[in-house]
């Protein structure tokens, strides 16, 4: 198809918080999304129908700054891991959403051994 529609496109935050939260789970080592506030200091793993709840996306001047709550699996190597989230989530909001990035962070709110 190579007709081009005049116009613009509005893709709303948790349509990208979907895409970003399903996106972080098919990372290795990653065993679930938290909540970004821990009330009682223990990060819980959050339902896959609340992925939504582990990601902030938040939409900046620059672009798309998106903040990831995870716990990871116990002996992976958090370096890794969270550089695996970032090129994983940039690859998916640049290619499928096409939506210009500020920068993604990963905050790791625990770890578990993954059953």
């Amino acid at each position: 198809m190579s007709t081009t529609v005049s116009g613009n496109l509005h893709v709303a935050n948790d349509v990208l918080a979907d895409m970003v939260g399903n996106a972080a789970l098919e990372c290795y080592g990653v065993v679930g999304m938290s909540a970004p506030t821990a009330a009682d200091g223990i990060a819980k793993i959050l339902p896959a129908s609340r992925l939504r709840r582990g990601v902030v996306v938040t939409a900046t001047d620059a672009g798309i700054h998106v903040e990831l709550y995870v716990v990871i699996e116990y002996g992976t190597n958090i370096n890794a891991v969270s550089q695996n989230l970032i090129d994983q989530v940039t690859f998916v909001l640049a290619e499928y959403a096409r939506v210009p990035l500020d920068g993604v962070e990963v905050h790791v709110q625990g770890i578990k051994v993954r059953k």
